[in-house]
C-alpha cells in the first residue's frame, strides 16, 4: 500500500521473523503489501512465511469485517462454536 511508510514494513517483517511466523493470513485488500514484506524478507535474509489472501468478508451494510471497527474476529467465532473448518469455509479456503 502506498499510504503505509518503508518502516511500518520493516517493523512487520523483523516482528514476523522474531516471532517465528510461518504463516500470514489477510484479505485481498493487503495483497500489494506482501510484496514489499517479501522484497525486504529476501534482502535481510529472513524467512518467508507463507502468505494466505481470502475475499474480503463484508457485513449487512456491505463494510468490509474490520477489528479497527469492533466487528467480530476469531475468538468470538470460536466462542460461538465454529470450529476451524467452519472458519475455512466461511473464508473459502476449502
Amino acid at each position: 500500500r502506498r499510504d503505509i511508510p518503508t518502516s511500518y514494513h520493516l517493523a512487520v517483517v523483523l516482528d514476523d521473523a522474531l516471532q517465528g511466523i510461518s504463516h500470514v493470513v489477510r484479505g485481498q485488500d493487503l495483497c500489494a503489501a506482501t510484496g514489499v514484506q517479501r522484497l525486504l524478507q529476501e534482502l535481510l535474509g529472513l524467512p518467508q512465511p507463507r502468505y494466505l489472501h481470502h475475499r474480503l468478508i463484508l457485513g449487512p451494510d456491505g463494510r468490509k469485517l474490520s477489528k479497527s471497527f469492533k466487528d467480530t474476529g476469531l475468538a468470538a467465532l470460536r466462542e460461538a462454536g465454529m470450529s476451524p473448518q467452519d472458519v475455512r469455509r466461511l473464508l473459502e479456503f476449502d
